[in-house]
C-alpha cells in the first residue's frame, strides 16, 4: 500500500473543506484574472507555429533534422520536467508507469478500488474517462476517497467532446486528457471539407481557441498536468480534410493546441501520438519530434499503441511501437493499451520499461560499451516516410530439383529452428502439423502460415531413411532446409541450403559442399565495410543477420542495412534472433522490441527464432509467435487482424467477452481485419484501416460498419456477432473454418 504523503494530507483537508491545495506554491497559482487577460484572448492574437505546408516553417525555422540525440547510443531526449502532482514526467526522471481504469466513474467505489489495485500493482498514474457533468462529480469523490484511504496516486480525467466539464474536473484531479480531435470539433462524419487557400483553414482557429483557452487558463492557475494527445482514429475532419489520415495531420493537430497552451504561458504538458497501427505510430512520434527540435521545443512524450488487443498478440504490437521509440532515447511515460483488466497491462508496461532503461549509454557501461563496438556507419534512414526494403527472391532454374523460390515469401518470411529427433517416424506427423503444414494421406503440402523455410544445425544420420524421408517430402513442396556447410560435408544432404558465415564463404568463394542447392550467408555485424559489400558477388538465397554480442544488436544491424543500400545488395535478409526466454509474454515483447524496431524502418525481410540452452517452447508457438511479429509490423497477414480497444468507463458491453466471441467466430480469416471498440469515440476513426467494425453506440446496442460506414445500426448485444459474420458474408469476405483434421493420427496409424 502506498504511504500516505504531506501531499494526500494537505489535499484531503483542501477537498473537505474546499479550499484548493493540491500543489504547492508556484508562480501560476498566484496569477490574477487580470494577470491572465494579459495573455491572447482570440486566434488572431496567438503567435502560430508557422505553417509547414506552405514551406513557412522551413524558411523560420530550418529545415527538417534530427529526431532523436543520438543514431548511434542510446540517450534520452533531453525534456522538461512536467508535474503531476507527487510525480514528475521528463528525462530527469524515471519512467512514469500507467494504466486505465475500466470501471465506469460514477461508480465510486468500484473506481476507488480498481485504482487502488493498479497502485499497489505499481503503476504510477491512472487515467478515467469524464463523460459528463455526472463523472466529473464523482471524480472528486474518488479522488478523495483515496486520499483517505492514503493514496496519492495521481489520476488523469479523460476528455472528449465536453470543453467545459473539463474544467469542472480540473478543480479534482491532477491530469486532464485533450483530444485534439474531438476537444472542440467531434464531428464523425468524415465530411470532406475544401479549403482554397492556408487562410481559410486557419480561420477555423478561432472556435479551437475559444474551447481550449479556458482549460489552459483553469491548469496554469491550479498547476494541473495536460497530455495533448492525438489519437490517429479521431482525427476532426477539419485536419482530415487538409493534411489526410496521416502522421503529419497527426503532427500539425497537437502543434496547434500546443500554440494555444504556449501563447499563455503554460508549458506544463506532455504529447502523445497514438495509432493502433505501429508504424503509424512511430512516424508520427517521429516526426513530433524532429519538429520540436527545430521548434525548440522539449516537452515529454507519452507512448502508446491504441486499441493493440490482448494476448500475445498485444503485448507484440505494443512493443514493436513503444520499444522502438524508447530504442531511439524516445519517451518519458508509457502505457499498454490491451483488452485486459489494468492490473495485467503493469508487467508489459514495466518490462518494457526496464529495458529502455537497461541500454541507455549514460546509465549502463556494458550497453555503452556494445554501442560503442559497433563499426561506424552513416544512418541516412527517412523518419519522415514507411519504405521497405525488399529482398529479391531466388528463382529456379532448370536444373534445380525442388522449387527454390519457395524458400522465401515476398511478404516476410518465417523460418523455423528444427532437431533431428523431430523427423523420426513417429513425431514426423506431428512436426508437419506445428510447421503449418495441411497433409493429405500422411504428405505435407504448404498452407498460408506454413514455415516457409527449417533451420538444422545437426541433420539425421545418412541412414536414417525415416528422418530423410521426412526432409525430403518438406522440400519437395518448397520448403528450405539450411543447414551449416560444416555438418553438410560430414553429413551430406541433397537439395539443402549451405550456411556459411561471410568470412567462411569470401574464403570459399562461395563454394558449396556436394549436394548443396544454394548458399545462406550468416552475418554478425563484426564484419568490415568491404567484406560485407561482399555479399552482392556471393549471391546467396538469404542473408541470416545474427549479431554478436558483444554488439549492440540495433545499431550493428542498421549498419548492415545501409551498407547493403550503399552497395545496392538485394539479397533477402533475415532476422535471426536467439533466445533464451522463458515466458511467452516476455518473448513477445523481446522480439517486438528487438526485432520489431527494425522492422518498423522497413529493414528486414523475416524472422527465425532460435531457443539456446533450456527447450521452453513448441515449435508450433515460436512460428505463430513469428507469424504475429511479421503481422503486427504490417508485412504479411496470415490471420484476422483484430483492432480492440482497452474498455473504460465509456464501454458499452463486455468487452473482453465480446472480443472473445467475435475472434472465435472471425478468427480465421486472413486478410481480413475486424475492429471492436467500446464506443464512438475512436470507432470510426481507428477503424480506418479495418474492413468491418462493431462498435458500442447505446446501451445494449451495436453499430456494424463496412469501412467508415455504417451499415447497420442498433442491433441488440446478443444478435451482433451473428450480424457481423452476415455483415462479413454479404462483402464475399468469409469462408467457413476448416474441419479440424485428423491426419496426424492417421498418418501415425499408417
Amino acid at each position: 500500500m502506498a504511504k500516505i504523503s504531506l501531499y494526500a494530507v494537505a489535499t484531503a483537508i483542501a477537498l473537505a473543506t474546499n479550499v484548493d491545495a493540491f500543489v504547492g506554491p508556484s508562480p501560476a497559482v498566484k496569477s490574477s484574472s487580470l494577470h491572465m487577460s494579459a495573455y491572447p484572448t482570440s486566434a488572431e492574437d496567438i503567435l502560430w507555429t508557422p505553417s509547414w505546408k506552405t514551406g513557412e516553417r522551413d524558411e523560420v525555422n530550418g529545415a527538417l533534422g534530427k529526431y532523436c540525440e543520438d543514431l548511434y547510443s542510446v540517450t534520452r531526449r533531453k525534456t522538461r520536467t512536467v508535474t503531476c502532482g507527487p510525480i514528475k514526467f521528463g528525462s530527469d526522471h524515471p519512467i512514469v508507469r500507467q494504466t486505465m481504469a475500466t470501471t465506469d466513474t460514477a461508480n465510486v467505489d468500484a473506481s476507488i478500488e480498481q485504482i487502488i489495485r493498479c497502485a499497489d500493482k505499481g503503476f504510477d498514474l491512472v487515467r478515467i474517462t469524464v463523460q459528463g457533468k455526472r463523472e466529473a462529480n464523482a471524480a472528486a469523490k474518488i479522488r478523495e476517497g483515496l486520499f483517505k484511504k492514503g493514496y496519492d496516486i495521481p489520476l488523469c480525467a479523460d476528455m472528449h467532446f465536453q470543453p467545459v466539464v473539463a474544467q469542472l474536473v480540473a478543480d479534482a484531479v491532477e491530469k486532464i486528457r485533450i483530444n485534439p480531435g474531438n476537444f472542440a470539433d467531434g464531428r464523425k462524419d468524415f465530411e470532406e471539407k475544401v479549403y482554397e487557400s492556408e487562410a481559410d483553414y486557419v480561420k477555423e482557429r478561432e472556435y479551437l481557441a475559444e474551447a481550449f483557452i479556458p482549460l489552459v487558463q483553469k491548469c496554469k492557475e491550479l498547476n494541473r498536468c495536460m497530455r495533448i494527445g492525438t489519437n490517429h482514429g479521431s482525427l476532426s475532419s477539419r485536419v482530415l480534410s487538409y493534411y489526410g489520415d496521416t502522421p503529419r495531420g497527426m503532427v500539425e493537430s497537437a502543434i496547434e493546441f500546443a500554440d494555444i497552451c504556449r501563447s499563455q504561458d503554460y508549458h506544463n504538458f506532455v504529447f502523445s501520438m497514438k495509432a493502433s497501427n505501429p508504424l503509424v505510430m512511430v512516424q508520427s512520434y517521429r516526426l513530433l519530434a524532429s519538429e520540436m527540435y527545430r521548434l525548440d521545443w522539449d516537452y515529454p512524450l507519452h507512448l502508446g499503441v491504441t486499441e493493440a488487443g490482448e494476448g500475445e498478440d498485444g503485448r507484440m504490437k505494443s512493443a514493436v511501437g513503444i520499444g522502438t521509440l524508447l530504442a531511439d532515447g524516445l519517451g518519458d511515460t508509457v502505457r499498454v493499451s490491451l483488452t485486459e483488466d489494468p492490473e495485467f497491462e503493469y508487467e508489459p508496461c514495466n518490462r518494457l520499461s526496464e529495458m529502455s532503461e537497461a541500454r541507455l549509454a549514460a546509465t549502463n557501461p556494458d550497453s555503452a560499451a556494445r554501442q560503442a563496438a559497433v563499426k561506424k556507419y552513416v544512418d541516412t534512414r527517412d523518419i519522415t516516410a514507411y519504405s521497405r526494403r525488399t529482398g529479391v527472391l531466388p528463382e529456379k532454374t532448370e536444373e534445380d530439383k525442388v522449387d527454390v523460390s519457395l524458400f522465401l515469401n515476398p511478404n516476410g518470411s518465417v523460418l523455423s529452428s528444427v532437431v533431428p529427433k523431430m523427423l523420426s517416424q513417429d513425431s514426423a506427423p506431428y512436426l508437419y502439423n506445428e510447421l503449418g503444414f495441411k497433409t493429405a494421406v500422411g504428405m505435407p503440402f504448404k498452407d498460408i502460415a506454413t514455415s516457409d523455410s527449417i533451420f538444422m544445425r545437426t541433420l539425421p544420420a545418412v541412414d536414417d531413411a525415416n528422418a530423410r524421408t521426412a526432409l525430403r517430402r518438406m522440400m519437395e513442396v518448397g520448403t528450405g532446409v539450411i543447414v551449416p556447410a560444416e555438418e553438410l560435408t560430414k553429413n551430406p544432404l541433397e537439395n539443402a541450403v549451405a550456411l556459411m558465415s561471410l568470412t567462411e564463404a569470401a574464403e570459399a568463394n562461395g563454394q558449396l559442399p556436394d549436394g548443396a542447392i544454394r548458399l545462406a550467408i550468416e552475418i554478425d555485424g563484426t564484419e568490415d565495410d568491404d567484406l560485407i559489400a561482399k555479399v552482392k558477388d556471393l549471391n546467396p538465397v538469404m542473408v541470416l543477420i545474427g549479431i554478436d554480442p558483444s554488439l549492440s544488436q540495433l545499431h550493428a544491424s542498421r549498419r548492415v542495412f545501409e551498407i547493403f543500400k550503399a552497395n545496392d545488395i538485394d539479397t533477402p535478409a533475415i532476422h535471426h534472433y536467439k533466445t533464451d526466454a522463458g515466458d511467452s509474454n516476455n518473448l513477445a515483447l523481446e522480439l517486438g522490441t528487438k526485432v520489431g524496431s527494425l522492422l518498423t524502418d522497413g529493414n528486414g525481410d523475416g524472422i527465425l527464432i532460435e531457443q539456446v540452452g533450456e527447450t521452453n517452447f513448441s515449435v508450433d508457438f515460436l512460428r505463430n509467435t513469428a507469424f504475429s511479429l511479421l503481422q503486427g509490423c504490417r508485412m504479411r497477414n496470415t490471420k484476422t487482424e483484430f483492432v480492440s480497444c482497452p474498455s473504460c468507463g465509456r464501454t458499452l458491453f463486455d468487452l473482453q467477452e465480446t472480443t472473445a466471441k467475435i475472434q472465435d467466430a472471425t478468427g480465421h480469416l486472413p486478410g481480413v481485419t475486424v475492429a471492436v471498440m467500446g464506443c464512438i469515440v475512436n470507432g470510426p476513426g481507428e477503424m480506418a484501416d479495418a474492413d468491418f467494425g462493431y462498435v458500442g453506440t447505446l446501451p445494449g446496442k451495436v453499430d456494424l460498419y463496412y469501412g467508415k460506414e455504417v451499415v447497420r445500426k442498433s442491433i441488440p448485444n446478443d444478435d451482433a456477432v451473428d450480424a457481423l459474420v452476415e455483415l462479413i458474408k454479404s462483402y464475399d469476405m468469409w469462408k467457413d473454418k476448416e474441419e479440424v483434421e485428423e491426419e496426424v493420427e492417421e498418418a501415425v496409424a499408417a
